[in-house]
């Protein structure tokens, strides 16, 4: 990692975990006797809030809507896909929650009400709030390519959010005889996770190399470039010479029509046949979000990159995946992060106190082979209205590192997993 070392970079995600690594107000200082806060969506941006809502301010009622009892994690999915991991592994629960005091219902939020401060849930109750967190996660812009249906993922599983697709997905690589094509088409910018689709290559070649050698992977991703490509490239050469065929939107690789029934995608060039096909549609912030008017045309929600809140209905703060946080990632840890940071601001507003000047990490770990690990990380403070990168921090996995160094990254990408999944549902 270039910049800043793994042990400063370390004691920085830990300091993220309290308020003052979000430059805000600190637990136990802020005092909102009676408010109610409405959190929506129950994953990495969601919960964080509902845990650090109620440390920084026990009084302040808060309620957590998650339409699942639970949640499956997309980070370390491909774990799953590629049997490393039972999905156990990455299933969490709200128990630690509800003993916090956080009120969790498992329904799903429809609409958000910023005028009448109420979110409507699936069920026709409603919930009345002071201040409403969205934490949404992605949906997908199913027809933005000919055939791309919503009734195809049965066949043809996207696996883009974990659980049953995860699953289905598994299943059809064991099914898959060895000799056969998987064929997986990425989705273009942005989107959630943008290093997951190389994880998710690297992690299917590695169940080939071990189960089905015969077997070959083609890759057609509409993007120039995407993320860690050097450092994934260089490791698919080591652990898998000739197994991968990457095409790029330079080399015929932007699908333009899937024929579902005959397991086939099209480029502009030709066909492409797989026995197992994964198709990962392009994204936008997810359902509630624009069905709150909460997004732009973008398909994305605008925030105040201070405390979160949205740009188009005040009152109403949108984290994560959903939020236009550029130049931060869409990550399960960028998430955290930003949830902690708009607890705490919405913390100290519901005090009518004004919020502090945030500070934002994130760190992104992805598995290349069991023992091969790579990364990426950065710091961002906040200048002029923006979230901004603190230059000399953060930084890459160096290229041509050894075995050692890839094992070790393999293993802090392990304990990167089970710290976070502990500080939020545990």
């Amino acid at each position: 990692m270039n910049g800043l070392s793994r042990r400063t970079f370390n004691r920085l995600l830990g300091a993220t975990g309290a308020a003052a690594a979000a430059g805000l107000a600190a637990p136990g200082i802020v005092r909102a006797a009676g408010a109610r806060v409405v959190i929506i969506g129950g994953g990495f941006g969601g919960a964080t809030a509902a845990k650090y809502l109620k440390r920084f301010d026990k009084t302040i009622d808060v309620t957590l809507v998650e339409p699942n009892v639970h949640y499956v994690t997309c980070p370390y999915s491909n774990t799953v896909i590629g049997g490393l991991n039972p999905i156990t592994f990455i299933t969490q629960n709200y128990n630690a929650l509800k003993a916090r005091g956080v009120k969790v219902v498992h329904d799903m939020a429809v609409n958000v009400d910023a005028a009448k401060k109420q979110v409507k849930l699936a069920d026709g109750q409603t919930l009345d709030f002071d201040r409403c967190i969205v934490s949404p996660g992605v949906d997908f812009k199913w027809g933005a390519v000919e055939g791309a249906t919503d009734d195809i993922v049965e066949h043809i599983p996207h696996a883009w959010k974990a659980g049953p697709q995860t699953l289905l997905l598994k299943r059809l690589l064991e099914a898959m005889p060895d000799g056969g094509t998987f064929l997986i088409s990425p989705p273009p910018n942005p989107f959630r996770c943008p290093p997951g689709p190389g994880e998710r290559i690297s992690l299917v070649a590695n169940y080939f190399k071990t189960y089905k050698p015969k077997s070959k992977i083609v890759v057609l991703d509409p993007k120039k470039k995407f993320s860690k490509q050097g450092l994934f490239k260089e490791g698919w050469a080591k652990l898998y010479p000739g197994m991968i065929d990457y095409h790029n939107i330079d080399n015929d690789g932007v699908v333009r029509r899937i024929m579902a029934k005959e397991k086939t995608l099209v480029t502009d060039f030709g066909e492409v046949k797989g026995d197992v096909i994964n198709f990962i549609p392009a994204q936008k912030a997810g359902a509630v979000a624009a069905q709150s008017g909460l997004t732009d045309k973008t398909g994305w929600c605008p925030v105040d990159h201070q405390t979160f809140e949205s740009t188009i209905h005040r009152g109403v703060h949108v984290i994560g995946d959903a939020a236009l946080a550029s130049p931060m990632p869409k990550s399960g840890f960028a998430a955290s992060t930003q949830a902690k940071v708009c607890a705490a601001a919405v913390a100290a507003m519901l005090k009518g106190e004004a919020p502090g000047t945030p500070k934002f990490v994130n760190t992104c770990y992805s598995l290349v082979g069991p023992s091969y690990g790579i990364s990426v990380a950065m710091v961002y403070g906040f200048k002029d209205g923006k979230i901004i990168k603190v230059k000399g921090s953060g930084g890459l996995s160096p290229s041509g590192a050894d075995d050692l160094f890839h094992e070790q990254e393999a293993m802090f990408a392990d304990g990167w997993y089970r710290s976070i999944s502990n500080d939020i549902w545990g």
